[in-house]
């Protein structure tokens, strides 16, 4: 049996229209115990913060938690290096996601930048139905790799037959695009103009580049 094998690349952009704000909060104590419930605690009042801008409890979610030993690197009297035991570190990552919406966004930023949790945030942009991005991404990937097909087949001189196989990697897409930088976001949001009790947030995210490809093999008679 004959066949041809071509690669096929779609390439969609798509707008965003989510909003994701990502928190890190973080702090090290002497005991296990203590660093986890003042994790609970921080992670409560997390809440409580978020919930006057519409937000239920439930809404913030976990990306990542850990609680991990921490060591600092010190010169003894000899004057070489050292490490010596500081207390249990935890790390909770967490997410909140809404339809896009600058004022709503501004409101929460200011919350968060003037709370006394103090944590790290970033914002990011994203879709709220990326399934149905991707799947249109793979239609034009599919639809890519017949059109080549058939343009090799015609050059060739012979005819594209059934399909015997379509290979795709179903690899991670990343649906995500940040215009600020994580380390300088609380800093940049600090200097922006605002009215009590929010930011001044006029921020219009770009499109969402998306790529990805298949391999389609074809027998040719």
């Amino acid at each position: 049996m004959r066949t041809i094998r071509v690669m096929g690349k779609g390439q969609l952009k798509v707008r965003p229209d989510m909003t994701r704000i990502t928190v890190i909060l973080e702090g090290t104590f002497p005991e296990y115990g203590e660093a986890l419930r003042r994790s609970a605690e921080v992670t409560e009042g997390l809440g409580g913060l978020l919930a006057p801008f519409g937000f239920e409890r439930r809404d913030p979610k976990t990306l990542n938690f850990s609680v991990d030993t921490e060591y600092e690197r010190y010169r003894d009297a000899n004057n070489e290096y050292k490490e010596r035991f500081v207390g249990y570190k935890y790390r909770h990552v967490m997410k909140v996601e809404f339809p896009s919406d600058n004022e709503r966004l501004g409101k929460i930023l200011y919350a968060l930048a003037k709370s006394l949790i103090r944590p790290e945030f970033r914002l990011s942009y994203t879709v709220k139905d990326p399934e149905a991005a991707k799947n249109e991404l793979l239609a034009k990937a599919v639809s890519d790799a017949k059109e080549k097909a058939a343009v090799l087949a015609a050059s060739a001189g012979v005819r594209l037959l059934d399909i015997q196989s379509i290979d795709y990697s179903w690899g991670q897409i990343d649906l995500e695009i940040s215009p600020m930088n994580r380390s300088l976001m609380a800093e940049d949001c600090l200097s922006s103009p605002m009215a009590a009790g929010t930011f001044d947030m006029d921020i219009e995210p770009d499109d969402i580049n998306l790529t990805d490809t298949v391999t389609v093999l074809w027998e040719i008679g």
